[in-house]
Parts: structure tokens; sequence; C-alpha cells
């Protein structure tokens, strides 16, 4: 006899969640758009980093960028900076996301991650009315990812 145990729905395809975000980002585009820059949160996953190379502080669920240059992530952490905004976060994992916006109650958010992640922080900054665009990492997996950093500095500047 078979029995189910697990009741989780299964993960969805990249193509789904591909257009799933897409369809966020272009439906949230105007309302991040309203939001100041000092108001706005700017979350990448810790697969970004150069592991080897990387000085950034670990603070728990997420880690600081100190902007050695190991990564891109300095160069991100560097043109939020110059722009205002609030803080750049390196996430652990996708949890980290309800604990930091519960905490830092932005009014915007810019997340970098794989789709499949990038659905799921949307879904849960919806929860919170919290608008967010959505950059995808152009090499996924869970170490030595890459994101196209123009697009990541057209989203930063709106």
């Amino acid at each position: 006899m078979y029995m189910k145990l697990c009741f989780r729905k299964p993960k969805s395809s990249d193509e789904a969640c591909k257009i799933n975000v897409q369809k966020k980002n272009n439906a949230m585009r105007k309302a991040f758009l309203d939001v100041p820059f000092n108001e706005r949160v700017i979350f990448v996953p810790h697969c970004l980093r150069n592991v080897s190379k990387c000085r950034a502080k670990e603070m728990g669920s997420h880690y600081i960028c100190l902007e050695c240059g190991a990564c891109k992530i300095a160069d991100i952490s560097k043109k939020s900076k110059e722009l205002g905004y609030k803080a750049l976060f390196i996430l652990k994992g996708g949890k980290a996301v309800t604990k930091l916006a519960a905490e830092l109650k932005p009014k915007g958010i810019i997340g970098v991650a794989c789709y499949f992640e990038g659905e799921q922080g949307m879904k849960e900054s919806q929860k919170h009315k919290i608008p967010v665009q959505f950059v995808a990492l152009t090499k996924d997996g869970c170490v030595d990812t890459n994101v196209d950093l123009n697009e990541v500095f057209k989203t930063i500047r709106g």
C-alpha cells in the first residue's frame, strides 16, 4: 500500500518561475519607483560571494559586505551607498528575507537570486505589501554564481 508522506508542492520549473517574477516585476515597478532610495534595501545571495577571499562580517542569518572587492557584491554595495540606500544584506537563505523585512520595515526591496528563490521572496514581500524588483542570477547553483552588474545597477537606479 502506498502512503503519501509529503504534502509540499513540488518546486516550480525555472521557466514558470521566470514568467511569474517578470509579471510581478512589471506589476510592482511603479510602486517600487515611488519609494525613495533611503527606504529601499537590497538582498543578495551568499552564493554570489567569493568564499575563499570574502571578508564579509557574519551576522547570524546574513552577512554585511565589507567591500573587500573579492566579488561583485562589493560593486553593488558601493553603488547602493552612493545612492543612499538603507542597507544591503548578503543572505544565507530565503527565510532571512522575512526576518530582515520585519526588523527594517523597508518600503521597497531589490532581490538578487535564482528564479526559484526570487519567486519565494517576492511572495513573502507581497504578504507585507512591499514592492520588489528582482534581478536573476546569470549563473545559478549554490556556489560560484554570477549576476549581470549592468542589470543590477539599472534596477538600483530605477
